[in-house]
């Protein structure tokens, strides 16, 4: 291992990139639908081993000695978000007439600007970098502030971060009860550069058993936590029906099919259950379910009427308008409704969070100047956000945090907000992706939302993955991608989280500070020892 690591600490110039570049490919293989974290050895090794010899010019300025380790960790970057996100691109072959031109920048321009997050990181281990395990804490350190700065700059996107490595299986995601998601990719980066030190550098003993330890901790933590009681539904359970219609997204977006898909919603509505089961209290159709303003179709409510029982309840994703004033045109949110069985709309809730050039145009004066316009919003001026998250509170009491779309990937938006609630609700409409590693990667996320915040989580997906996930994370009931169809069960329990959010961003903090300690230590020696 000895001399791989130092033929790959003598690459310089193009090698070098096309080599931190494919081990950014190879980082991929961490997440859905792979999920080998065993990747993650390899590729973040590979990465300590080019920043090892990324020593710069010697003669130059601050700027050239620190380029070679940021360009190193903007290829690192950009080949594992260009692996991972590269499905981006089927949303906009949707309507390839309209918006075809812009795949390059959606599969290959989006990545090259994320990437720059993984260039900070390396930037910031490299102004730390020395030999041993302080090298390790640094780049710990880089990616832990870049990937937190990448949950909410630019509106944020966390879509892969590194932490998820850790977590492919619910055994593996219990710590998610007790660390944030920030803390988890750094301790992540930690563990899986560690290896590096067995080839290079002093501290090797005490960065293994640190990264061990790690490892030992968080495994037998999950081990613990599944060996629990698991969460039981509570004296009046709710049983549950997901509907998935698996509704192609060129068919939704066509005027004339509109009826038809409204129709087929309330036929699995309708479904029998099976022999022996109990009748669904609440039926949850996806996101934009709805094909039609519903306050304008008082028919539809009808239909709905027709088709729930007394007592039962609809709740499924439509657009809503509102009037924004005297010759103004009307403001469009992305919405849940809530619907009972007398075709009564009994409450609602809007995103908040929307998708920059899906939902809405960004800079809207300028970029619709140029002929530009969101993907997903067919209504002039795109969608209007909420200015606050809504709660869905059911005639019993009963509560719903609702999460629509890739509200789901936000954690530190969820936080404190979702506490006391009954379940997390989260519907959504991943047709624009195709059968792609997307909507795999989407459920995973919206998975460790339950563990992290200790309520079940209800997922409606247009065409998969819809599930029920109990507080643990584990899977209760769930349909594939791309099966048409219902499932009932009746909703779990909700299980306390070990800590609070306040606490778990405080944690993040102090880990931050242990690392930048362990850095500037070793950092502060070795310079002692060259001099």
């Amino acid at each position: 291992m000895e001399r791989l690591a130092g033929r790959i600490m003598l690459l310089s110039g193009a090698p070098r990139l096309f080599l931190a570049f494919v081990a950014g490919l190879l980082a991929v293989l961490t997440q859905p639908p792979f999920g080998i974290f065993a990747a993650a050895f390899v590729s973040f090794p590979v990465l300590v081993w080019l920043l090892d010899g990324a020593t710069g010019h010697p003669d130059g300025g601050a700027i050239r000695r620190l380029l070679p380790s940021v360009a190193i960790g903007w290829a690192f970057g950009f080949g594992y978000f260009l692996g991972g996100l590269w499905w981006l691109g089927n949303a906009l072959l949707v309507e390839a007439d309209s918006f075809a031109w812009a795949l390059p920048l959606a599969v290959v321009g989006l990545p090259a600007f994320i990437a720059l997050f993984y260039a900070l990181a390396t930037l910031i281990a490299r102004i730390l970098w020395s030999d041993g395990v302080g090298r390790i804490a640094a780049l710990a350190l880089g990616f832990g502030l870049a990937e937190w700065l990448r949950s909410f700059i630019f509106t944020g996107f966390p879509w892969n971060a590194i932490g998820y490595a850790a977590m492919p299986m619910p055994l593996m995601m219990q710590s998610a009860s007790v660390l944030n998601l920030s803390t988890i990719n750094m301790l992540a980066v930690f563990v899986f550069a560690a290896p590096a030190l067995i080839a290079t550098g002093k501290g090797s003993r005490l960065g293994l058993s640190v990264a061990v330890a790690l490892c030992v901790a968080h495994i037998g933590f999950g081990f613990y936590r599944l060996a629990l009681p698991a969460p039981t539904a509570p004296e009046q359970p709710l049983a549950i029906r997901l509907v998935q219609p698996v509704i192609d997204q060129a068919k939704k977006l066509d005027d004339n099919e509109r009826g038809t898909i409204f129709e087929e919603h309330l036929a699995l509505t309708a479904a029998p259950t099976e022999p022996g089961a109990r009748k669904p209290d609440i039926v949850v159709w996806p996101e934009t379910s709805i094909p039609f303003i519903l306050t304008d179709s008082p028919d539809a409510l009808a239909r709905i009427a027709d088709v729930l029982d007394d007592g039962q309840i609809l709740i499924a994703g439509a657009v809503r308008a509102e009037d924004a004033g005297t010759g103004l045109p009307p403001r469009y949110y992305n919405s849940i409704y809530m619907i009972d069985g007398q075709g009564q709309i009994i409450g609602a809730a809007d995103k908040m969070h929307l998708v920059p050039f899906g939902e809405y145009l960004p800079f809207e004066d300028l970029l619709s100047s140029w002929g530009l316009s969101s993907v997903a919003a067919a209504m002039p001026g795109g969608f209007s956000a909420a200015k606050s998250r809504s709660s869905l509170t059911l005639p019993t009491g009963r509560r719903f945090y609702p999460l629509i779309c890739y509200e789901a990937i936000f954690p530190d938006e969820i936080g404190a907000g979702a506490l006391g609630a009954d379940a997390l609700l989260n519907i959504t409409n991943d047709a624009w992706f195709g059968d792609t590693p997307g909507p795999r990667q989407h459920f995973h996320q919206a998975q460790l939302r339950a563990v992290e915040t200790g309520a079940p989580l209800i997922r409606a997906a247009n065409n998969g993955i819809s599930a029920i996930v109990d507080a643990r994370g584990v899977l209760v009931v769930g349909l594939a991608y791309n099966y048409r169809g219902v499932v009932d069960a009746i909703l779990p329990g909700t299980m306390k989280t070990p800590l609070n959010e306040t606490v778990r961003s405080r944690v993040f903090w102090v880990c931050a500070i242990l690392l930048l300690l362990v850095a500037v230590f070793s950092r502060v020696s070795f310079n002692i020892r060259k001099n």
